[in-house]
């Protein structure tokens, strides 16, 4: 039978969520349209909306549906970037820690080409932030900060990170301050106080591929990065998918309503493959916090043996693991085997809620 060990690229589709999708389906009207067929499908969205603000002490009107968790975090960071740069040209340093996701590391690269500072804050070699470092940062030159921005949990070795901590010291020194969420969603408890924005993704707790949420808050500003019928406060154009909408309010409901005992589950469950893997093959290496680490993330180093090598080889007896981000490796992990200026490629397992879908893998 094969085992899908790879859930923090993506897990499958929840029961639940599909279910909201298929009924949202039979909704014609369009969400913005006045008509009783519009108000229809206007109702399923506020409704999610709703539902998704209760678990992260938000508002409503603070709920902004996208695309997905890329589109979230470049409308998170380059929305706040630019209204606090066109307010104070002065404004041009961006705080980013050193080991964040591709979607952080290259919208932080695409405005430097206009003109910003990235100011990286290194992370030791569990990939946990400095916060020395990061609220030196914040500190200097204060009048020429942008905005900050950071992970709450690595989406590769699975550390947490003290995103509070980070969040209330920019919420001090004045620093609008962004949370890519996304790999901690549904592992964590997360709040959208005391950030500005928060980042999360659908697919990843179980609700249809292509949604997102941004949470902003309402005294936050942003400039949109997609124009034109402003939906959505002005910050997101585009006609609102109700069906998505939808699916990513079930799928969090669910997975909130659970999260507690699976957390237990899973990392008891963790904890069980770690051992059987050290047992087989004691040279193996954990990467990442074994203290404080997301539950079902499991990332280990095979000191001979070519990752790629082994992920093919564990392919073809049916298991499904990865070496790295679904999207592309972290800037830097560091680790005492490596240059800091070296991606890590070790293996990386992450377990999960057995698939709610049609099937049997895990």
């Amino acid at each position: 039978m094969p085992t899908y060990l790879d859930h923090a690229a993506s897990t499958p589709v929840r029961t639940v969520a599909r279910e909201a999708f298929v009924a949202a389906l039979d909704e014609a009207g369009n969400p913005s349209s006045v008509h009783r067929h519009g108000q229809s499908a206007r109702a399923i969205v506020e409704d999610a909306r709703e539902r998704v603000a209760q678990h992260f002490d938000a508002d409503p009107i603070e709920v902004i549906f996208t695309s997905g968790g890329t589109e979230s975090v470049n409308l998170g960071i380059t929305g706040v970037y630019r209204a606090r740069h066109r307010a104070d040209h002065a404004r041009i340093r961006i705080i980013v820690p050193e080991a964040e996701h591709h979607a952080t590391f290259d919208t932080v690269t695409a405005l430097e080409r206009e003109g910003a500072e990235a100011v990286w804050i290194p992370v030791d070699a569990d990939g946990t932030i400095n916060v020395d470092a990061w609220q030196r940062a914040l500190a200097d030159s204060p009048d020429t900060i942008a905005c900050a921005t950071a992970l709450a949990a690595n989406n590769e070795v699975g550390t947490v990170q003290p995103w509070r901590e980070l969040a209330v010291l920019a919420r001090d020194a004045g620093v609008p301050f962004h949370l890519d969420a996304i790999a901690a969603l549904g592992h964590l408890p997360l709040s959208l106080r005391p950030a500005s924005a928060v980042s999360l993704s659908g697919h990843k707790i179980g609700a249809v591929p292509g949604v997102g949420v941004l949470l902003v808050d309402r005294a936050a500003s942003l400039d949109a990065i997609i124009h034109g019928g402003g939906q959505q406060r002005e910050l997101r154009s585009g006609t609102l998918d109700a069906p998505a909408a939808a699916s990513f309010a079930a799928a969090l409901d669910e997975m909130e309503r659970e999260r507690e005992g699976e957390v237990a589950r899973i990392r008891a469950l963790t904890d069980d493959t770690w051992a059987r893997i050290l047992a087989a093959v004691p040279a193996a290496v954990p990467r990442g916090s074994r203290e404080a680490r997301l539950e079902h993330n499991l990332n280990l180093t095979f000191p001979g043996c070519q990752s790629d090598s082994l992920l093919f080889l564990l392919d073809e007896q049916g298991v499904s693991v990865s070496t790295g981000s679904s999207a592309r490796p972290t800037r830097q992990v560091p680790c005492a085997s490596r240059s800091a200026t070296q991606p890590l490629r070790p293996m990386s397992m992450h377990l999960s809620q057995p698939c709610r879908g049609p099937t049997n893998s895990h």
